[in-house]
């Protein structure tokens, strides 16, 4: 997968602590939260490609996904070859074949993203059914119901009533806690790769499912109601969820990302289209 060239500052990443990898050349620069670099280097006597994870703020939890990548057996999940936490903490992982969604569907003009939803849902169903030794989740705003405030300053003080009304107890799980399209890699129309689990951990399943599922800037698929059906016929072929929950959730998540999305006008309308139509 091509990467960007340099875009910020970020870390060196030759100066970090490696006990078992030894970067040679840097390909790219994913862009993340975290300093992500894509490299080629040396592993158990051999070149190898991976990618080097360096904790970029206060709170980025690297050593959590170094943890939850250790009991993680298929395939599909990257194996961590090297990490350390003192000094600024790191990981590295093996590159894994594929591409983004994204990239493979385009414009999505004719429903091409269609051919993927069910195996989509289908993929957090049966990570949810995992059972590893993991912390909670850790809390973020976005699982919280948006403050009238926010609500009041995007002109949606008439859904004050609706997340009024949160669902009832969460089904807790084993949650991805970052599960969309940008953290997913395809390959021959299948799932080859499932990144990024630092925000992994127990929490409330039907929140992941609805952070999998709403469309965020840019994205041209998830715009319709095909897709986020073959999405959920997916995960229940696997496993039950609360729809009325779902719905919920998604109309949180919109509420936030309209916040950050002032400027993208295609976006902001396609948002408050779908939140008429969830509320």
């Amino acid at each position: 997968m091509k990467h960007p060239d340099k875009w910020r500052e970020t870390v060196d990443p030759f100066s970090l602590p490696y006990k078992a990898f030894r970067p040679v050349e840097i390909l790219g620069y994913p862009h993340a939260g975290n300093d992500v670099f894509h490299v080629r280097g040396v592993w158990e006597g051999k070149e190898v490609r991976a990618y080097v994870k360096a904790a970029r703020q206060k709170g980025a939890a690297i050593e959590n996904e170094a943890a939850i990548l250790s009991q993680l057996r298929s395939p599909v999940y990257p194996a961590v070859i090297d990490h350390g936490s003192a000094g600024t903490p790191f990981s590295v992982t093996l590159e894994l074949p594929g591409e983004r969604l994204s990239a493979i569907v385009g414009e999505n003009e004719t429903l091409e993203s269609l051919g993927f939803m069910e195996e989509y849902g289908a993929a957090l169903a049966k990570l949810h059914q995992l059972r590893l030794s993991a912390e909670p989740v850790r809390d973020r705003r976005f699982f919280h119901a948006p403050p009238d405030e926010l609500l009041e300053s995007l002109g949606l003080a008439g859904c004050k009533g609706f997340f009024a009304d949160p669902p009832g107890d969460a089904v807790r799980c084993f949650c991805h806690g970052d599960f969309h399209y940008a953290n997913i890699l395809w390959d021959r129309h299948h799932i080859s790769a499932i990144l990024d689990f630092e925000l992994a951990g127990y929490g409330n399943r039907d929140f992941d499912i609805a952070w999998a599922m709403f469309r965020r800037p840019g994205q041209s698929f998830m715009k319709t109601e095909a897709e986020r059906e073959a999405f959920l016929r997916g995960y229940r072929r696997i496993a039950p969820c609360d729809r009325k929950a779902i719905r919920y959730y998604t109309a949180q998540c919109y509420v936030y990302f309209l916040q950050f999305s002032g400027d993208d006008t295609e976006y902001c309308d396609f948002v408050r289209s779908r939140l008429k139509k969830l509320l």
